[in-house]
């Protein structure tokens, strides 16, 4: 490990106690520091020292080092930050408060050396070391220069990375450390820090906090930037974890640290100008914080809502940055320490002068000097420390302050644990520096202005955070606005409990997306090569929605149901079906009953007339019965209208099988008599005797009883029944009566084909009879339209889309009825009407010259 020069004059003392000869002997040994040691910028003797380390300046300052000399001791530089100068008095005023107090170490005095450790490593190393060592430049003991420390326990650092220095030092001696300010998770490592303990929150509820935070406002696509430390670096970690886990994409993420190059500082201030994101994060040490918002001021800056760390979001000092209006963060809660504000006003320069730190204090707010420098005015006493208006005495906002007043007071209790017993305590006793350290871990207690102490297993306090605003209420101000209990139940943690004053005044919110959100109806796909913040909005594929913003999928519809326009709800389908009130069905009904109509008005002119010759010539009982066939079969057409039910879907089929089989065996039966009646004209000829009436009864029996048979076995083996058909049509049910089995379908369909084309068949060979007599073609022509709807209706049927596969299953019933109706009925009926004179016998035989109807 490389030493630095400013460590050796402590280092030797090591050196010397282990390794010199001298250490094995039994005769006194004197121990001298090489250097001389560096005095505390304020202190006071008592029985039990405490020591005190805080961050007054950010910068220190040496001669080159020649190597063929000692080096100059580092000195700090730069001006001086009142606030942690502050901090420094609240030790001193604790201290003094204790050592008022009859019931915390009665009897017992304790004193303090307070160093100003620069914000600087070796700086705050070598204060650890004087607290170890003592400050005397010789000391002479027994057996070696081991000794107990100088100091009982330490306060500080006020940042993370000298903090981290000291504990790894001071826990070689077992000298505790509790810190005030130094806030880096890391720290809460026990295996490397046994001896830490602080009184500010770790980093790592803090970045979860903010994390939190960020995803309570919706806010996804953000910028973050940090101080090139310990801190700024393990606190991004945090909050960067934390945040993925939110969901939230980090547009950049910058480190600069204020001793790097201008260059750096300058590239980080371009990429905040340049980025897309409004909401930039900023875990920042209070230097870096300074120099970015200083660059950043020097150009013209788009608004930014800031996110801050408890290191900055309550330094007074940032407060005349207005490019920071509106800035929220969370930080230390706010506090009251009775007697603290009269404490640090109590200077009169008598008392300023005895202090090199309280003289550049006085000095630099008063702008004169103590001690007769060339070039400022001399102080004659006329400063009024109470006109000040500066962060050393602003006390209404304290905050770390009371971080100090819990350590100062948490390290008393610890001491009284060992030194006391239930009546006095004992200056005298002899302890060891792990002796506090155990009872540090142990302390519980209440402070004199109401807070709670104690530590966890990690020798952290429990996390409360107030959720600071900055509001331009005349001049920029912090209000508290909310806050965070990491002890509330999950969900709970974070509360609001006032308006924010959004960046350049804003009452909204304001929006910081990479992609805006994708709302129901669409998904979110990922842009290729760029965060998961980054999408685009896809609209849902068909059948398929999304009830959420944001959704990463699209769920689909059950079968039953389709998406609504949006694409946001699953509506039930629209179930179709031929319904009463639909039009189509309306005119298929007017058809069908009109065609029953006819069929009646012709039934009822044949029987009028059933004596006269041409209903006789045309087989009355065939013909009566083939206009009651025809009747049911232009009624059958309207049981394929309405919702289908078991019963319909049953009846329609069956009802138009069998109907029209008994129109097509009328038909049938009636051209086998006119072929008979034509071949009995011929001489010899005795077919008729053979196919009489009961002959004829008994084929239209036999053919229909056929398919009777047909459809009874169709219905008990596997019958028509109703269905929802989801795959005709995606976005609608139709309900239709499925078939059951399509063999037997096809076998009442087939069956009907067979007879008619045996009907067409004998019609054709009859086809000349004489002109008169033209039952024959009538027969044929009426076969031959039958015929051609049906053929037609197959591929129609196939293709027919919803309800109009039934529409067109009743159209065609329609059609052959009509076609078997007109070109069998009507010219008879049209004789029996309006042509009386050739009804008559010697007409029919064709002995009275006809013309041709």
């Amino acid at each position: 490990m490389q030493i630095t020069s400013s460590l050796v004059p402590f280092v030797s003392v090591l050196w010397m106690t282990v390794f010199s000869p001298a250490g094995y002997k039994a005769n006194p040994v004197s121990c001298r520091l090489w250097a001389e040691p560096q005095m505390p910028g304020l202190s006071m003797n008592g029985d039990f020292i405490i020591g005190g380390i805080f961050t007054i300046h950010y910068y220190t300052n040496s001669g080159q080092n020649t190597y063929t000399k000692l080096p100059l001791q580092p000195q700090c530089s730069g001006s001086m930050d009142f606030r942690q100068l502050r901090f420094a008095r609240a030790m001193e005023f604790t201290i003094r408060e204790i050592n008022n107090r009859t019931d915390l170490l009665p009897g017992i005095a304790l004193g303090y050396q307070i160093y100003d450790s620069c914000s600087d490593v070796q700086m705050a190393i070598k204060a650890s070391f004087q607290f170890a060592n003592g400050l005397e430049p010789i000391f002479n003991y027994t057996n070696s220069c081991s000794k107990s420390a100088a100091a009982t326990a330490i306060v500080g650092d006020s940042n993370s990375t000298p903090s981290i220095g000291m504990a790894r030092m001071l826990g070689l001696f077992g000298i505790p450390q509790v810190s005030h300010y130094a806030t880096c998770a890391c720290l809460s490592d026990k295996r490397q820090f046994p001896n830490f303990f602080r009184t500010v929150p770790s980093d790592q509820h803090q970045a979860a906090a903010l994390a939190k935070m960020v995803k309570h406002f919706g806010w996804t696509w953000i910028g973050a930037v940090r101080s090139d430390t310990d801190y700024g670096n393990y606190g991004m970690a945090a909050f960067l974890n934390a945040a993925q886990k939110e969901g939230i994409c980090v547009e950049y993420s910058e480190a600069y640290y204020r001793t790097q190059p201008r260059n750096k500082l300058e590239k980080v201030a371009d990429v905040i100008r340049k980025s897309t994101a409004r909401v930039i994060v900023a875990f920042l040490n209070i230097g870096d914080m300074r120099f970015l918002l200083e660059e950043l001021a020097r150009r013209p800056l788009r608004h930014l809502q800031w996110i801050g760390s408890e290191s900055w979001i309550t330094h007074p000092e940032f407060l005349r940055f207005n490019i920071c209006a509106g800035a929220i963060g969370f930080g230390i809660p706010r506090s009251v320490i009775p007697g603290l504000r009269e404490f640090l006003l109590d200077l009169s320069p008598e008392q300023v002068s005895k202090s090199p730190l309280l003289t550049e204090f006085w000095e630099s707010s008063f702008s004169c000097s103590l001690k007769g420098r060339t070039g400022m005015r001399e102080c004659d006493g006329s400063e009024d420390i109470r006109a000040l208006q500066n962060p050393y005495t602003d006390t209404s906002q304290l905050r770390i302050t009371n971080m100090v007043y819990k350590a100062i007071y948490a390290i008393a209790h610890a001491i009284q644990s060992v030194i006391c017993n239930d009546t006095q305590c004992d200056k005298t006793v002899k302890y060891a520096p792990w002796e506090i350290l155990n009872q540090l871990k142990r302390v519980n207690f209440t402070t004199k202005n109401g807070y709670q102490v104690n530590f966890d297993s990690n020798g952290d306090p429990l996390a409360v955070y107030e959720l600071i605003n900055w509001q331009k209420c005349g001049a920029l101000d912090f209000v508290t606005v909310g806050y965070y209990d990491a002890s509330e139940n999950r969900g709970q943690e974070f509360r609001m409990s006032n308006v924010i004053s959004w960046m350049g005044g804003q009452t909204e919110v304001p929006v910081s997306v990479c992609s805006e959100r994708c709302p129901p109806g669409t998904r979110k796909a990922i842009q290729k090569g760029r965060p998961i913040c980054c999408y685009d909005c896809i609209p849902c594929a068909e059948g398929e929605i999304s009830n959420n913003t944001d959704s990463l999928d699209c769920l689909r519809c059950p079968p039953e149901f389709w998406p609504n326009t949006k694409q946001n709800i699953c509506l039930p389908k629209p179930v179709e079906y031929l319904s009463w009130d639909d039009t189509l069905a309306i005119i298929l009904t007017v058809f069908s009953i009109t065609g029953a109509f006819m069929a009646v008005c012709v039934t009822a002119v044949f029987y009028k007339h059933r004596t006269s010759p041409i209903v006789r010539a045309n087989n009355s009982e065939l013909s009566f019965l083939l206009l009651f066939s025809l009747t049911l079969c232009f009624l059958c057409s309207l049981t394929f209208i309405g919702r289908p039910s078991e019963w319909s879907c049953m009846l329609r089929h069956t009802a138009f099988g069998i109907t029209f089989v008994l129109c097509i065996s009328c038909v049938l039966g009636k051209t086998i008599v006119v072929l008979m009646a034509f071949r009995a004209t011929l001489p010899s000829s005795n077919f008729m005797k053979w196919f009489g009436p009961p002959q004829q009864r008994l084929c239209v029996l036999a053919f229909t009883l056929i398919q009777v048979i047909i459809c009874v076995f169709w219905l008990a083996i596997s019958p028509p029944f109703p269905f929802k058909n989801l795959k005709h049509y995606k976005e609608r049910i139709i309900l239709e009566c499925g078939l059951g089995s399509a063999v037997c379908f096809w076998a009442v369909l087939g069956y009907i084909g067979l007879l008619a084309l045996l009907c067409f068949i004998l019609a054709f060979l009859a086809r000349k009879l004489p002109d008169n007599f033209n039952e024959a073609k009538f027969i044929t022509f009426s076969m031959l339209i039958f015929c051609a709807v049906w053929i037609t209706f197959i591929p129609a049927y196939v293709s027919s889309p919803g309800k109009f596969t039934v529409a067109v299953e009743i159209f065609a019933i329609l059609a052959s009825s009509f076609g078997l109706f007109i070109c069998i009925f009507a010219p008879k009926f049209f004789i029996i009407v309006f042509r009386a004179d050739q009804n008559t016998k010697k007409h029919l035989m064709g002995k009275v010259p006809s013309k041709a109807l």
